[in-house]
């Protein structure tokens, strides 16, 4: 599932193993409110498919224990492992004006001011220290990495799918600014 719309899924955690013998599974939370994960429904694999549906949640140190409705065994959640949970982007409650989610800059065109295009957004990446918005370069060639600050990265026009970068040149390799 992908696209911009209600259907493209939104990852909001990860399947951090088993839990116990019983059944229940470890999630690590993504969302800013560690509890609004399983505040959308239920939770997806990359298929879409449903992956964990929380019968009950529990707070533990840095995750959430979930007694599933559906059964699985202690090994079948150690397998999973890592796995991404996904909602639905239609799941979300709605953005305010000049509000988005990083989700949402996914896939728009980015420019270097004026009307030519640069290149596209592949992600948006946090390693650590802040967000980056990875492009993809129309000429080809590895991605590049900006800040995303508003320094950097003045202008996002989600309805024109478009974002603007302050100055491509010094994010691009020599001879392809």
């Amino acid at each position: 599932m992908s696209g911009r719309g209600g259907d493209r899924l939104i990852v909001v955690g990860a399947i951090a193993g088993a839990h116990g013998v019983r059944g229940d599974v470890r999630v690590k939370s993504f969302t800013a409110d560690p509890e609004d994960c399983f505040a959308y429904g239920p939770l997806l694999g990359d298929d879409g498919a449903v992956l964990v549906e929380a019968a009950s949640v529990r707070p533990a140190k840095s995750h959430f224990i979930v007694t599933p409705k559906q059964e699985c065994t202690r090994e079948a959640w150690d397998a999973l492992k890592g796995t991404p949970l996904h909602v639905l982007r239609s799941a979300l409650p709605d953005t305010g004006e000049n509000e988005f989610y990083v989700e949402d800059l996914v896939g728009l065109t980015v420019y270097a001011g004026g009307s030519e295009p640069v290149g596209r957004v592949k992600a948006v990446q946090d390693f650590g220290a802040s967000d980056l918005i990875e492009v993809q370069p129309i000429a080809g060639g590895k991605s590049r990495f900006v800040p995303f600050t508003l320094e950097d990265v003045p202008m996002v026009d989600l309805e024109a799918g478009r974002l603007t970068v302050a100055d491509w040149a010094l994010w691009a390799d020599d001879g392809d600014a």
